[in-house]
This record gives C-alpha cells, structure tokens and sequence, in this order.
C-alpha cells in the first residue's frame, strides 16, 4: 500500500501538503514489477506514474524489437505528456530489475490537480521538456523506424512481390529497391545483383545478403512462386530473429494456421497454462491480414485494419507465452498419434491439435491472369499494395467485404478504381456501410453484371477485357493493377483421411461428424471437435455459415474449453 510517506519520496509530490499527499496515496496502485515487465506498454491509456524504487527504461519498439530510449531512477514520474495530452503512451516504460511504482489513472491524477494546480503546473513544464529536442518525443516521433533489410528486384517480377508481402505482413521494416530506379544502385549501396540473383535481400544486421533464385526454379519446376520462397523466406525470417524452429518436441496444444482463429486460441490457451505452438506457413493474419479496414470488429469504434489486428492478436500470444512459427508448413498429421510432421523434417507430439488453416483465394481461370501473376495480377491484397498502385488505374474483381474495403483503400492512391462485379448490385454480398463509402468516392467506378475475360500486357500488365453480360460488348481497358477476391476455398486436401471433410472440403466438426457417421466413440463430439479426437477446426476452415472474424476468434477461444474438458476427460493437466 503506498503511504503518504511514499508519495513524498516522488520529487514533483515532495513540497505537496500532507493532505494532498495523503490523498494522492489513497488514489495511487502500489505496483511491483519483476525485470523486463511492462509498468506501461506502447498505446496503453494515461496515467501518471511515479517510480519509488529500481529503474525503469522508456522502450521504443519498431518491427517488435524493442529499443531503449531512456531511463528513470527512484523519484522520477513518467506517463506525463499522455496525462497531460489526453493521449496513449507514445513508447513503453519496463523495469529494468526489480521495480516498485506508484500509479495514477487519469481520473485520479486530474481530482488531485484540481485541489493542487501547483502540480497540474509542473506535470505540464515536465511534459514540455520531454517532449522538444532531438532525444524528446518530437524527436522520437520524427526519426524514422530503422529499417531492418534492403530487398532488390525487378518490379514486375511475382516472387519479389512475395517477399516484399512476406516482410509487410511479419511487420519488418525495409526499403524496396527496383533495379529499374535511377539510384538503385546507390540505394543498394553496392553493383546491382545480376539477373539470375535477383530479387536479393541485404539483412541489414548481419550484413547477409539471400539471393533466392526463385523465379528461375519456379519456372524449372512449375510450382507457384510461394512453393519455392518458403525455404528462402525461412532463412530470412532466422536472421531477422523471427521464429522459424520449434523449441520443443511435445506441446499441449499445436494449432496449425496464425488467422484471428488460430491467434485467439494461442491467446486463451497460453493465458490458461496450455504449452501453446502456432505454425504458419506465411504470416500471422490470415486472409483477415490483408483486409485494409474492418470497421464491424467490436470494440473498434473507427475500425481496424486486418494487419493491426492481426499485430495485437500476436503480440498477445506471444507475451502470454505462446510460441509462434513462420515460413513453416505441415506435410502431414498423423491421426493416430497426433503427431505434427513439418516440411523441414521436425516431428511434434501434440496432446491437442487446433485446425486454423483458413482457406486460399479462388483463383480466376482466365486468359493471360496466370502469365501476369504477381506482374499486375494478384489474388488478395494487403494494406502496403495500396501505395505501389499511386496514380495507376486498378480493377478490383469480386462484390464481398473484403473487395469493398480493398477498393476503398486503393481509391486513396490510384487514379481510378473500378469494382467488377458478375452480380446485378453489390447490396447483395456487401455490408450496406462498405456499399455507402463506395458511393462517396469520385473515382470508384461499380461495374455490375459485368467479369474480366482477359488481360494484356509484357512483361507487366497493361490492359483488361471486361465484357457486360447485358448486351455482350467488350471493352479494353487500361490497367495497372487487378486484385482478384472471388471467394475462397479450404486447404485441407493435405489433411489424413481419417478428418471428416464435407464435399466442399471443409472439415466438419460437432453433431455434423456424427450425422455424417463418422464419430467412433460413445460420447458426443464437441462442438468444435473433428471425426478424429482431440483434434479440433475453428475458423474458415471449418464447415459453418458465419465466415467472420469475430466469429473465428469467438470459436479459437472456444476451442481452448474443449481442450480443457478433454484433457480433462483423459485425466492429464496441462504442461508435457
């Protein structure tokens, strides 16, 4: 309990009057930190804190490596310019060792400021300091995020597209070089790499530099870029320090997939003591990853973009201890044992799997799109896509949600964007808030009753056939970008036999394994429970009407009850 004796120790609270101090004690939480914990992360909400003990270190964390920025010693306050600005810490405070502090909510601090407006005066004087100068937060605020690698290639060439969304999607920061800029090679700081080592990327920590080969390969053995850069984009991610290997051999849980599904149930099983690993194959996100703006997520009044979701969702797991892998695939599970096979030759024993896996764009069998893949042509979209389409005019094909909001994005680079659409009106397929927003946009043109027949271009795309199903005509358009969302379809043929699937692919859980006949044991399945026992699906993957976000995370976190009463029903606890 912190003591008006306490309060007196804090520098800016030392001449306050008994009373005051007295009252500041009532009010303030006594807090006691271990090394490393957080007194107050990056955007947490405003208080004023006063350290009474140990050091504290002001961390900037950029691509989630943290970077100190400053420190506070016994009698210092921090948390003054958010109390005084009304804002979100700007950077975190942790402890260093073992700390001690005392805390002010917002509320709290303005009721003492207003019987003693001597310290309103000096929390303000505090936050004009902090904030001016190179090393204050305006300081902070104007230096850029340290970039963490450099990536060269050809601007039309699909497998460095994949590797510029690969860094996006993980949150590292870079610089894209194209070799046709004219300071590529002074942006690259050395002779650009010939064209059989392109695209390259330069880790800027090591000094390393991956030289994939990828488009070569792919062509050699026809298989899709992604096919090829996994390996290459594992060795990336080890030197940019994320996780590609698991640390351990047995988990209670393996969930397979880092969608909203599968971080949600990493959340809540690590939370509650489960050993927690996430595999995924790309970046943690899912298709909800790409999604530019989710304005119906609750509790995100102004709305949220599926890459901010998806960063808050991870960091979570992660501090709660879940273990998390990229650039990893399954080759196979083995039903039985519940053993977890990756594509690098680790085998994993799983008390519990989790499947997350989401589904994959549909693609569009059309004449040209194949050939202009990643050259123009691209199967969903992510937020940074946006930016690279600046001034070009963009077809957006297909009239869900998340080809609504993608229009809505690129409207705010491109020269126009046009929505085509087979369907007679979007209402039917799309939110009446996107289809509102859409109307408001000079330069959204909505072509319904209307696909894209064909695409031109060499080596890049130029132009696309669009034909009305009214009256038959064709027209050609100019296009420097069609991003295709036609609905999605589950990735679940690597999946054992002994997984029930329905004929669409999708896994059936629940009262539709055992309507199916194809539930073995004398108790019913959980709700979320596949044909094999405890091995569980929630999210797209599995076989439901709802295919939303919340309703992903509503089943992750689900899916984590099931576990519990299923370990239960073995007899074993959590921890292997």
């Amino acid at each position: 309990m912190v003591t008006a004796e306490d309060v007196a120790r804090i520098a800016i609270f030392s001449d306050l009057t008994l009373g005051v101090r007295e009252r500041i004690a009532r009010a303030a939480a006594d807090i006691s930190l271990s090394a490393d914990e957080y007194a107050a992360e990056p955007k947490a909400e405003r208080a004023l804190f006063g350290l009474l003990e140990g050091r504290i270190e002001a961390v900037r964390i950029d691509d989630g490596v943290p970077t100190v920025v400053g420190e506070r010693v016994p009698g210092d306050v921090f948390g003054e310019v958010p109390v005084t600005l009304g804002t979100v810490f700007p950077v975190g405070f942790r402890a260093a060792a073992t700390a001690r502090v005392l805390r002010l909510d917002a509320h709290a601090y303005h009721s003492v400021a207003a019987v003693a407006p001597e310290l309103a005066a000096r929390v303000g004087e505090l936050a004009r300091n902090r904030m001016v100068g190179a090393r204050g937060l305006q300081g902070l605020a104007s230096a850029p995020s340290p970039r963490r690698a450099v990536v060269v290639g050809n601007r039309f060439d699909g497998s460095c597209a994949e590797i510029r969304r690969f860094l996006d999607r993980n949150n590292i920061t870079y610089e894209w070089v194209a070799t046709d800029d004219p300071d590529a090679e002074e942006r690259w700081g050395a002779p650009l790499p010939v064209e059989s080592e392109l695209p390259s990327i330069r880790i800027l920590e090591t000094d390393t530099v991956v030289r994939p080969h990828l488009r070569q390969v792919a062509d050699l053995l026809s298989l899709e870029p992604a096919a090829v850069l996994r390996p290459q984009l594992r060795r990336a991610a080890e030197l940019l320090g994320l996780g590609t290997e698991p640390q351990g051999a047995e988990y209670d849980v393996v969930v397979v997939g880092g969608g909203p599904a599968g971080l949600a149930a990493a959340v809540y099983g690590a939370s509650e003591g489960l050993t927690v690993l996430v595999i995924e194959r790309e970046a943690p996100g899912g298709q909800a990853g790409t999604s530019s703006r989710i304005e119906n997520y609750l509790g995100f009044p102004n709305g949220v973009s599926g890459d901010e979701l998806a960063t808050r969702a991870l960091d979570q797991a992660k501090r709660l201890g879940a273990e998390i892998l990229v650039t990893q695939a399954i080759t196979s599970i083995d039903a039985a044992s519940r053993q977890v096979h990756l594509e690098a030759g680790d085998v994993l024993a799983a008390r519990t799997i989790v499947l997350a896996c989401g589904v994959s764009w549909r693609r569009l069998p059309l004449d040209g799109l194949d050939r202009l893949a990643g050259k123009g042509v691209f199967y969903g979209a992510a937020r940074s896509d946006a930016a690279t389409m600046h001034g070009q005019d963009v077809h957006v094909v297909g009239a869900g949600n998340s080809a609504g909001q993608a229009a809505l994005e690129f409207s705010k680079y491109a020269h126009t964007v046009t929505i085509v659409s087979r369907g007679e009106s979007l209402e039917k397929s799309m939110s009446r808030y996107l289809v509102d927003q859409l109307a408001t946009k000079a330069n959204i043109d909505v072509a319904c009753g209307a696909q894209i027949v064909a695409a031109h271009g060499d080596p890049s795309l130029e132009e696309v056939e669009i034909r009305r199903s009214a009256d038959g005509t064709t027209t050609r358009s100019p296009s420097g970008g069609v991003y295709i969302f036609i609905g999605a379809d589950a990735e679940t043929a690597w999946l054992p036999a002994e997984i029930a699937l329905d004929p669409k692919g999708y896994v059936l859980t629940g009262a539709d394994v055992r309507e199916a006949g194809r539930w073995r044991l004398e108790r019913d399945p959980y709700l979320l429970e596949t044909s094999v026992p405890g091995i569980f699906a929630c999210g797209d993957v599995r076989f439901s009407p709802v295919k939303r976000v919340a309703a992903a995370v509503g089943e992750g976190s689900m899916a984590i009850a099931f576990i519990h009463q299923y370990l239960r029903q073995l007899g074993v606890g959590a921890g292997v």
